[in-house]
């Protein structure tokens, strides 16, 4: 199988989207014949760590990319801000790098030389594809992941993460190119249920659901079973307003069980000093630990020294961090919402209604509670976290799954491939 994959954002030592399209694109060439057509930008660090079997092609596109780069900082306010705003002003600078793309690729498509055409990333809905049906080859969309609305219940998170463009967010749909993408994607991978509900109900037949985010089973190992009374549950993110660390926070504060034991904090952000002073305002100093930012071998290696792994973010769209503690063998208490919500089962952990973050804190406390007396069910949901992780969570078995779709827009497989993992 001869793949040509679209991966704009795809870098080995850039967290979250850019090392997801790097990890996919390599894994995906250990299956199959991949051509790999990335940004310039990538290169240095692309070459640093290793192309795997791909060829890779760097397409340059600095001409737009750069100063509307520089235009979205300023008005977004800084860079870790309104994403919503970040993605709608990439929308010319990606067209222009698919545009490029196919001038050094499109007489190859042109002549069959790719099976199949794949586009990784951009995983934003909301950005349409200039390649999708040109050439008379397969084309693949995603996995996409967006579309999850905000909580009623968390406007002023909403107003502080400067999301003010999601109210006018359904725009993107009069795009230029939109209605092609999706019109002449061959499948469309939607990461979770939440973005394939956001689609045009036209190609919902062409749509299966592949979570976008995988592990590195060697990065991520089994966590070493302790006998310690003395528990860490551990949380890992950045400290952000939706990421809700402070609910963590309160449900340890409500409860005198889970003051006898230790909450690691792992990641750094803007609301760190709310944070230090909700542990000071309730006497959780010799409780709660706030590690600060780590690279991820170290977090590998912070999430196996841990039992249970808390996450009460409240709009999270993939969750890798999710699959990360899976991947060491924890038990989780996530917020049945978006991504956690579609990657934690009743089998490898513990799901909270959405709602007030008092709701979140005292429904989270409750589980935490159990999970910290019965050591049978943290081992128990621990080890079928780690198996469902192996089974279809890895980039390996991420792969082969992708492959199966492949089999499937070019006509090898008949029927439609549906997975496990939802």
């Amino acid at each position: 199988m001869r793949a040509l994959i679209l991966a704009d954002s795809c870098n080995p030592e850039w967290p979250s989207l850019p090392v997801v399209g790097y990890k996919a694109a390599l894994a995906l060439g250990e299956v199959c014949d991949v051509t790999l057509a990335t940004h310039v930008r990538n290169r240095e660090n692309i070459e640093k760590h290793g192309r795997g079997k791909c060829e890779v092609v760097y397409l340059d596109n600095e001409y737009i990319a750069g100063p509307m780069y520089k235009a979205s900082t300023i008005i977004r306010g800084g860079k870790k801000v309104a994403w919503t705003a970040g993605i709608a002003m990439s929308y010319l600078p990606y067209i222009a790098f698919e545009r490029q793309a196919w001038k050094h690729l499109g007489e190859r498509i042109r002549k069959k030389e790719f099976d199949v055409v794949h586009r990784i990333t951009p995983m934003s809905p909301t950005l349409p594809s200039w390649i999708a049906g040109r050439g008379n080859v397969p084309f693949v969309l995603g996995p996409l992941n967006g579309g999850l609305k905000w909580p009623d219940d968390f406007k002023a998170e909403l107003a502080r993460e400067r999301e003010w463009l999601t109210y006018v967010r359904n725009a993107y749909r009069h795009l230029p190119y939109l209605k092609r993408t999706y019109r002449e994607s061959s499948c469309i991978l939607a990461g979770f249920k939440h973005t394939k509900e956001d689609l045009p109900e036209s190609c919902h037949d062409r749509v299966v659901l592949l979570p976008e985010v995988g592990v590195d089973p060697t990065v991520f190992k089994e966590r070493i079973p302790t006998n310690s009374e003395k528990l860490t549950f551990v949380f890992v993110g950045r400290l952000v307003p939706y990421k809700c660390a402070d609910v963590a926070i309160r449900a340890f504060a409500e409860s005198e069980d889970l003051r006898k034991h230790k909450l690691m904090m792992i990641g750094d952000g803007p609301d760190r000093p709310m944070l230090e002073a909700l542990i000071k305002e309730h006497n959780l100093e010799d409780c709660v630990e706030l590690s600060g930012w780590v690279d991820q071998t170290e977090v590998g290696n912070l999430l196996r020294s841990a039992d249970v792994f808390v996450f009460p973010s409240i709009r999270e769209l993939g969750a890798g961090v999710v699959v990360e503690a899976m991947a060491a063998g924890l038990p989780s208490v996530v917020v049945d919402y978006g991504g956690p919500g579609g990657l934690i089962t009743d089998e490898c952990g513990r799901k909270v209604s959405l709602g007030s973050k008092q709701h979140i804190a005292s429904a989270m406390r409750v589980h935490l509670e159990e999970l910290e007396r019965d050591k049978d069910l943290r081992e128990k949901l621990g080890a079928a976290a780690r198996q469902r992780v192996e089974d279809h969570l890895t980039w390996h078995a991420k792969a082969m799954q992708t492959l199966e779709i492949y089999k499937w827009v070019t006509g090898e497989r008949a029927d439609k491939p549906e997975f496990a993992v939802q």
